[in-house]
């Protein structure tokens, strides 16, 4: 398979390693093993896509295993949300395995290893073996219960599986080396003992085995070539490898764990026991709430598969851990729905609006394209009359030179309709504004053909006409939480910074007559307002519409006074004074390049590639987790790993994934300098 090296991730050069080195390629095999203990999230898709990713390209299966090994946690709800999500994404499986598949497979190894001498059961307290353990710096203490007679931890472990003891009371441990620098090597436990109800296996097991020893050994029966896992198990690798050493028959393929970075996303959590509270504590509707960074979530919010797939491939495959900014996610949707979503029209605050010169009792049917971006999209019908409604937002009685929505004495176009001039107000006792009374110019009908229509004003605005619009409820979504890294806060909970306006209803909405059929599968642009898609709770003559997401990224905006404390980002070595120096001049060079053009622009640059000549690429690479709405020290970041490209830095995956962010950037100039850099 050819393709260029510089393409490829990491984990893809292992595998065109591996490949070159004379695996053969009919015996490569990957698994998503996910454990049924919650619903997947936006992390998750990433190890989603990668796996599945890697089957479709070298068109190996792809396992879904269930790795259910703890029976208090794991529902078979869990399992069919699971199931429904990959699917969701478009991706198959080519197996549905479970780890409680091989209980007994594994229970016969277990009971070898008792008989080599290699595990034995131990009767002492969770506390005890925790103390036991040592530290990373210090050896571990063998416990009294180490060099138990074979025998006798045959005849126990026999019994645990038989439920004879309570929950803790015994546990089985490999024995492997309590002075191990590794402190996952110290005697680790096997099987602990569990008395619950198994979704699978009912109450066929009281012992239940670990996730170390179930994982490796389950790659190796289901003949997996690549285990990838993220970076946490880098230091179980060392275990992995141990265990199959104990059962590994040469004839068979050996698995190989390799690890990549967790996905993080700003502005949310991703540990499931956090998002299980948000759901547990009523924060939240349930797991599928359009704010939680779940899968069922996004998919009920409007995202589409195509825009989490492509929000992986951007974010791409790391080595070390990041956080990626949420902004590039709703940027992959934008950029999807852009291209599929219906325009409709819907007005969300309503003022009524009445054209005076307009015949009383007249209905028109003007056509509204369905979509710009798709050339054969077709067109909708949309009754127009006398009467409208328009956002309240959209008129001021004196707008003033830079308002250039409806006021007194200007004229705006209607969109897909007329220009209207604004003529005079109606209001009620206490000055709120009832109806705004304007006239329209009836040869300015757009797409007509006349002069009058070819007329330019400022402005264009949405519209319903009041006699033929349905109502229907509107859920505007925000960030759930107001600090970009909330659970990143040593001395605060993250549920300290739930943002008390993530949800806002508007009960009743007014809508074109043309989304009274309205599909949960249809993705529609409320025009100016944002992209909506139906939720499932609508029923008959009760319309439910979801915001997925603005038609513009307004968070930066409004947030710009919000105090918010970044993930703890990798410390630099200590520099020299001179390139802190160059490093902080090109942060603050940076802080002002989008307020800059022609050769104010040019000279920034120039500056900041001269600074950049001081700069140590360790140091550079610190600011590669700046913030999207930070767009100007990124740029700044961006020209400034040009220059130490040019001087022949090699490209790391962090800066292969700072360049792909960049070039999915909305900011023009970002993408610019990024895609000089392929």
């Amino acid at each position: 398979m050819k393709e260029s090296t510089e393409s490829l991730n990491f984990i893809e050069h292992i595998i065109e390693e591996d490949l070159a080195n004379g695996f053969p390629q009919e015996k490569l095999r990957f698994r998503f093993p996910p454990e049924p203990n919650g619903y997947l999230h936006i992390g998750h898709a990433a190890s989603i896509c990668l796996n599945f990713g890697l089957g479709e390209k070298y068109e190996a299966p792809v396992n879904l295993r269930f790795d259910d090994t703890n029976p208090s946690k794991e529902e078979q709800e869990y399992v069919d949300a699971i199931k429904r999500d990959i699917a969701w994404l478009g991706f198959k499986w080519a197996n549905e395995c479970y780890a409680s598949d091989y209980f007994q497979q594994l229970y016969d190894w277990a009971l070898q290893m008792i008989k080599d001498d290699k595990a034995y059961v131990d009767h002492q307290t969770s506390e005890q073996i925790a103390a036991q353990k040592g530290t990373p710096t210090s050896p571990g203490t063998a416990s009294p219960f180490r060099n138990r007679p074979i025998a006798e931890s045959l005849d126990l472990f026999n019994r645990m599986k038989n439920g004879e003891f309570p929950a803790g009371s015994y546990v089985l441990r490999a024995k492997v080396d309590m002075a191990s620098p590794n402190m996952h090597m110290r005697d680790p436990i096997m099987y602990r003992i569990i008395n619950a109800h198994h979704h699978r296996t009912g109450d066929k097991w009281c012992i239940y085995p670990m996730y170390d020893w179930a994982h490796g050994e389950s790659d190796y029966v289901e003949q997996v070539s690549h285990s990838l896992c993220t970076l946490e198990f880098r230091a179980h690798r060392e275990l992995y490898d141990w265990y199959l050493d104990q059962i590994y028959d040469p004839s068979l393929l050996r698995p190989k764990q390799r690890e990549f970075a967790r996905r993080n996303l700003s502005y949310t959590v991703m540990s499931k026991r956090k998002l299980l509270e948000l759901v547990q504590k009523n924060i939240v509707s349930g797991w599928d709430d359009p704010r939680m960074p779940t899968i069922s979530g996004l998919r009920r919010r409007g995202y589409t598969p195509t825009s989490i797939r492509k929000f992986s491939d951007l974010a791409g495959i790391a080595k070390r851990d990041n956080v990626t900014d949420v902004s590039l996610l709703e940027f992959c949707i934008r950029e999807d729905l852009n291209q599929t979503a219906t325009r409709v029209m819907a007005v969300l605050n309503p003022v009524k609006l009445v054209i005076t010169n307009y015949p009383e009792g007249q209905t028109e049917i003007l056509h509204l394209e369905n979509n710009p971006e798709e050339a054969n999209s077709g067109s909708h019908e949309v009754p127009f009359s006398r009467e409208l409604y328009i956002e309240q937002e959209d008129f001021k009685e004196d707008g003033g030179k830079n308002f250039f929505r409806l006021s007194l004495g200007n004229e705006v176009r209607l969109k897909s309709a007329y220009i209207i001039k604004g003529e005079s107000v109606v209001k009620d006792a206490a000055g709120n504004i009832l109806e705004i009374h304007v006239t329209y110019d009836p040869d300015s009908r757009s797409g007509s053909g006349t002069e009058a229509s070819e007329r330019k004003v400022k402005g264009t605005l949405h519209w319903v006409s009041i006699a033929h619009a349905i109502t229907a409820e509107v859920r505007e979504y925000d960030r759930l939480f107001l600090d970009e890294a909330p659970d990143a806060h040593e001395e605060k909970s993250f549920m300290e910074f739930i943002n008390p306006n993530s949800l806002n209803v508007i009960k009743k909405a007014y809508l074109e007559p043309f989304l009274a059929n309205a599909t949960m599968d249809s993705k529609y642009q409320f025009q100016r307002l944002g992209y909506f898609t139906l939720d499932p709770d609508s029923k008959n003559g009760h319309l439910v519409f979801n915001k997925t997401v603005g038609l513009k990224d307004t968070w930066a905006k409004q947030n710009v006074q919000t105090p918010t404390q970044a993930q703890p980002k990798p410390q630099a070595p200590a520099q020299p004074q001179g390139q802190k120096k160059a490093l902080n001049e090109i942060q603050q060079i940076g802080k002002k390049l989008t307020n800059l053009s022609g050769d104010k622009l040019e000279s920034a640059i120039n500056s900041i590639k001269v600074f950049a000549e001081e700069v140590s690429y360790e140091e550079l690479e610190a600011l590669f987790d700046t913030p999207a709405k930070k767009v100007g020290t990124r740029i700044a970041v961006m020209l400034a790993l040009g220059v130490l490209l040019n001087k022949g830095q090699a490209k790391t995956q962090a800066a292969l994934d700072f360049i792909l962010a960049g070039k999915a950037d909305e900011n023009e100039l970002l993408r610019v300098e990024a895609e000089k850099l392929n």
